[in-house]
């Protein structure tokens, strides 16, 4: 077994405490999901073939991370999901706050860190329509390397079309079916620092003013979610079919 050494005199590098609170945006209507949709809030909609809803699979991968205390901001049919939270067990301490109108998502993000149990440590928050697997120590420990306020995951998504690859004389070569994409998107998972919360607006959405402020300024990092890890944005029907075949092949 080897060890590693350091120099004399120079101290072990540190290790980043643990986070362990959340937020969850959970008040979404997903008008796209519809029939779905009709009597739940999106993220209540089942993943075919699990029996559990997709904030049932979040609330697991967080507590699997570490997370002991989760806030979940509702809206649209919150008393459905709430019910849902009274009658299952759950791997983790849960509040629920509800928002009598429409915030937007950074006003129900700033409405729902007021009821984190630890205000002075740092939070994860995620949307409530995502379902992904990745290591969240990860996550914290490169958004602490770099001194950020706000960290938001990227994922690669696939292009839902075929591509085709040509050469520089117009000739084509291949066809290239659900190529993942040249670009990087805001995954919508994230790590906040504690001061992250009174920088949100009472009323909006800190993607057009918290963030656009923070990466002037150098404080906005991105964590690219590791090659391989899984991530998916439940927004349609086809969505939630090609969540469980991928769970499926998964489990094979």
């Amino acid at each position: 077994m080897t060890r590693a050494s350091r120099l004399p005199g120079t101290s072990a590098p540190s290790v980043p405490a643990p986070v362990t609170q959340a937020v969850l945006l959970a008040g979404g209507q997903g008008s796209r999901l519809r029939p779905y949709t009709d009597d739940r809030p999106k993220p209540m909609v089942e993943i075919p073939g699990t029996g559990t809803p997709i904030i049932g699979h979040q609330l697991a991968w967080l507590a699997a991370e570490g997370v002991t205390d989760a806030v979940i901001s509702c809206g649209h049919l919150a008393e459905v999901l709430q019910e849902w939270l009274d009658a299952t067990p759950l791997p983790l301490n849960v509040t629920t706050v509800i928002e009598r109108e429409p915030l937007g998502r950074g006003g129900g993000l700033k409405y729902a860190a007021a009821s984190l149990p630890r205000p002075d440590e740092p939070w994860y928050a995620t949307n409530g329509d995502i379902w992904t697997r990745f290591p969240l120590n990860e996550m914290a420990g490169f958004h602490e390397e770099r001194a950020a306020v706000a960290t938001l995951a990227l994922a690669r998504p696939r292009i839902p079309w075929g591509a085709v690859e040509t050469n520089e004389f117009g000739q084509v070569l291949d066809f290239i079916e659900a190529p993942p994409s040249p670009y990087l998107i805001n995954a919508g998972v994230y790590v906040f620092a504690p001061e992250f919360a009174a920088m949100l607006p009472d009323l909006g959405d800190h993607e057009r003013t918290t963030f656009p402020r923070l990466a002037r300024e150098r404080r906005l990092a991105g964590f690219p979610i590791p090659h391989g890890a899984y991530w998916r944005a439940i927004d349609t029907a086809k969505d939630l079919n090609e969540a469980a075949k991928e769970l499926g092949s998964q489990q094979g």
